[in-house]
């Protein structure tokens, strides 16, 4: 590994817009050369990882969100936090006893007196098949017609609704390949086929699909913002895209092949296939810089409704726009245009990590502040003056970012132009640091993004639930690699769309399936209970 450069302090009056220019370029070049030196780092760890050796430490994760929660971070104060599990409860209060059996004490002696009970709760789990043979009665009625009994409305197929429940549970829940799923079952006493696993993972699976795709649909409409994020997918042998869209009430995946603005502008549309287009369309298109005569033939046409994407397509055709860009463009904009005829989309934020496909012209933007503060936790400072402006401006940083969250929890008009004031302050100020100059010019140009809180104070300030969501879907690619069908690739985002919300409607995921497989019901659609959740805390406000 070089040498980190230690670049020696040039008084003021030595420092000429020449000596600067210079500097700027030997920060680069060093931050550059820093870089290499740590991707070469990553290189050898994973070779020492091959070699069944021991990595390199981690860094520390930005502590942006910790830092400004008002809590002490110190580990010797008298609030240090306890160890897990160090807070006393009842562990037996909330528990079903489902049987009780009264022990008497061995060789009692006579003239003994009963003084109660010592109770001792102890928790077991049994896991064995249970087969059940049907017999359907058959009779012949008077008339000569043949009648037989019908199987309970739970029963569906050779697997009983407990079976089929388990199944996804454990491959959707608990991560289980279905090559170790299947000899789980065979050593429980459960005679079932690889085929059939699949079957059972991904046939009949129309109501959660349905229930899937709602769920999208009540997240957008009752909420006031959302945040998005994307990670790789493999599918079929190709790369693809997982994008997550939601917010502390839902959760919604879907994987296709690209991630671009196109796609996430029809994902966004909840599964709306017709296309129209609008007066905000055309001003899409114009400001994307489709050529003017381009935008007269689509303005002027006679066709102006199509039902879905084979009709639009076709009238490109015929409109004789087939360049690449120009077929993107237009896409976008009929996209773009269906959704602003709907006023929530006037209303409701993206909040992103400032990927481009996510920030659509005309739509409310928002950008995460842990990404933003971030870039400048990466910086490499070469001298202790570096190291004190980054210092000041992580630290700035900092304290205007736990008042933004004190004026989200109560929003006060007084406050919002001293916050936009202060921003100005930190944004704008010269360092010493040329590199971080340049990135806090970068990061004031997206002011309205990240200040977008002050007009719309419930915008989350982070992406961190989306990325914690999203991680599995991560961790999914590391264990079992890509999906090889369309039908399972649509059966792994429905259940962890599914999981995730009731997660985050504080519903077990497990009783949802036993409701769901068994067709009893009880539970509420998940799409209701977020419409529920949302009214009550509209009341609240």
């Amino acid at each position: 590994m070089s040498k980190r450069l230690s670049l020696p302090e040039i008084p003021d009056s030595e420092r000429t817009p020449l000596v600067d220019a210079l500097l700027g370029i030997i920060e680069s070049l060093s931050e550059t050369v820093q870089r290499q030196d740590e991707e070469i780092g990553c290189l050898k760890d994973e070779i020492a990882i091959l070699k069944g050796e021991k990595a390199r430490p981690k860094f520390k994760p930005s502590g942006m969100a910790q830092e400004t929660d008002g809590k002490p971070t110190s580990e010797t104060g008298k609030d240090k936090k306890k160890r897990a599990g160090s807070k006393k409860r009842s562990k037996t209060q909330q528990l079903v006893i489902h049987e009780e059996q009264v022990i008497r004490p061995p060789d009692l002696a006579s003239g003994s007196r009963f003084k109660g009970y010592r109770d001792t709760v102890v928790q077991d789990l049994l896991l064995e098949s249970r087969n059940t043979r049907y017999r359907l009665e058959c009779w012949q009625t008077p008339e000569g017609q043949f009648v037989s009994g019908e199987l309970p409305p739970e029963v569906d197929g050779h697997f009983g609704p407990h079976l089929q429940a388990t199944v996804k549970y454990l491959h959707h829940h608990s991560r289980i390949p279905q090559p170790l799923l299947r000899e789980m079952l065979l050593e429980w006493g459960i005679d079932i086929s690889v085929g059939q696993i699949d079957a059972l993972l991904t046939g009949q699976q129309a109501r959660f699909q349905l229930e899937k795709e709602e769920l999208l649909r009540a997240g957008l409409e009752v909420s006031p913002a959302i945040t998005v994020d994307d990670t790789g997918h493999r599918h079929q042998g190709q790369n693809g895209y997982t994008t997550h869209i939601g917010n502390d009430d839902f959760a919604w995946f879907a994987s296709t092949a690209h991630k671009n603005r196109l796609n996430f502008l029809t994902l966004l549309r909840a599964g709306e296939t017709q296309r129209t287009i609008t007066l905000e369309g055309l001003a899409y298109m114009q400001q994307q810089g489709l050529p003017q005569e381009l935008i007269e033939r689509l303005a002027t046409h006679a066709v102006q409704d199509f039902a879905d994407e084979t009709a639009w397509q076709a009238h490109l055709a015929a409109l004789g726009i087939d360049k690449e860009r120009h077929q993107r463009i237009a896409s976008e904009g009929i996209q773009c245009g269906c959704l602003l005829q709907n006023d929530l989309w006037r209303r409701l934020v993206i909040v992103s990590d400032d990927a481009g496909q996510f920030h659509v012209p005309g739509l409310l933007h928002a950008l995460c502040w842990v990404h933003s503060e971030r870039l400048i936790h990466k910086l490499i400072p070469l001298n202790e003056p570096h190291r004190q402006a980054q210092a000041l401006v992580r630290g700035q940083l900092w304290e205007l970012y736990r008042d933004l969250k004190q004026y989200a929890m109560a929003p006060d008009a007084a406050q919002k132009s001293a916050l936009g004031a202060r921003f100005d302050a930190i944004f704008t100020q010269k360092t010493d640091f040329a590199t971080l100059n340049s990135l806090l010019k970068r990061l004031y140009r997206n002011k309205a993004e990240l200040l977008q809180v002050l007009d719309y104070p419930q915008t989350p300030l982070h992406t961190n639930g989306s990325e914690r969501d999203i991680r599995e879907q991560v961790i999914r690619k590391k264990i079992s690699g890509g999906t090889r069908s369309d039908l399972g690739r649509q059966c792994r985002d429905t259940f962890l769309s599914l999981k995730k919300t009731c997660r985050k409607l504080g519903i077990s995921f497990w009783q949802y399936l036993l409701d769901r497989t068994k067709g009893t019901n009880t539970i509420p659609p998940l799409p209701e209970l977020i419409r529920q959740r949302a009214a009550a805390r509209a009341m609240s406000y």
